[in-house]
């Protein structure tokens, strides 16, 4: 079988494709043939080797691969060959076939493609942890949700209207804010870290946001907590800015405002029966209409390079996926 493996840490460049030999399927393991591979910016850190798990090279980087089932080893049982199945793992998704646990598996409705399914997995649930399981969204709440452009941010718009929020995303520039308002934000934002405290609170009468889905980190993150409502909550996903600024507690005592932070593959490892509920919830609302996948670019395996370079370089509008060309 064809993968794109590291085998020297680099740029997007530094990826190869070659046959390496076909997965055998383990104790409670099966194989995936693969049909697409979500690519996120994860992705490119893990290819440059600056990311927090890196596993002994040479590997094939992806953390999401959508297929079918052709073989199961023994003691695994749940899914009979052939089923459409999503696999949400660490690394190996770069490849035309897949070996993983089975508790990381979860089925594919009907209507759900391939690079659709694949498209649904890391930032939703990511997202989806992030508003119910860290943020405890409820119907009729505020957001905002910070990098609403990107992957986790728009996955984050869509779902917080679905269930009910108001939501204010704050994009990098019009483009992705058009983009947001097109998942459903009911206010656009494209403040500076000095704007966007007055800027959340003249959206809100004064009062601020109930949750802040928080990406960016820096000062983005030191204004948030100052358009945050009293008893609000603030979830931190990442640091897309690049900056780790301190939170200053009296700002958290004064509002009796909560923070949080995210790791969503920690759920996958430790408790890998609710990611699947989390997943089965995500497809149900894509099947319904509720959310979209938004696929903007598919790059065949060949050109997984590339593809990372598209990732990287920020063209993205939506999810780019690798695909292998099953059917």
């Amino acid at each position: 079988m064809r993968a794109a493996l590291v085998k020297e840490f680099g740029p997007p460049s530094a990826l190869v494709v070659e046959e390496v030999p076909d997965p055998v399927p383990g104790p409670g393991e099966v194989v995936i043939e693969v049909g697409a591979v979500s690519v996120n910016f994860p992705d490119v850190l893990v290819v440059e080797g600056s990311y927090q798990n890196l596993p002994e090279r040479p590997f094939s980087p992806g953390k999401e691969a959508a297929g079918r089932v052709i073989q199961a080893g023994p003691g695994a049982g749940r899914f009979p060959v052939g089923q459409r199945v999503l696999a949400l793992v660490e690394h190996g998704a770069y490849a035309e076939r897949i070996r993983v646990p089975e508790d990381l598996v979860t089925a594919l409705p009907p209507g759900v493609g391939y690079e659709a399914g694949a498209a649904l997995g890391l930032v939703y649930s990511t997202a989806h942890l992030g508003l119910r399981r860290r943020g405890r969204l409820e119907a009729g709440e505020t957001v905002l949700v910070t990098g609403a452009g990107g992957g986790v941010g728009s996955a984050g718009v869509q779902l917080a209207k679905a269930w009910g929020a108001r939501v204010i995303a704050l994009a990098q520039d019009e483009a992705k804010g058009a983009l947001a308002r097109a998942h459903g934000a009911d206010v656009v934002l494209t403040s500076r870290p000095e704007a966007l405290r007055d800027d959340v609170l003249a959206a809100t009468g004064g009062r601020g946001a109930d949750l802040v889905l928080e990406m960016l980190g820096g000062d983005y993150l030191t204004q948030a907590v100052r358009a945050t409502a009293w008893e609000g909550r603030i979830v931190i996903v990442g640091f897309a800015s690049g900056g780790q600024n301190p939170l200053k507690p009296g700002h958290l005592l004064v509002k009796n405002i909560s923070v949080a932070g995210l790791q969503s593959s920690d759920y996958r490892d430790r408790l890998p029966e609710l990611m699947r509920a989390t997943m089965e919830e995500i497809f149900a609302l894509a099947g319904e209409g509720r959310i979209d996948a938004a696929v903007d670019t598919v790059f065949p395996l060949e050109r997984a390079a590339d593809a990372l370079r598209y990732v990287k370089d920020g063209k993205v509008k939506g999810k780019v996926v690798i695909s292998t060309g099953l059917g």
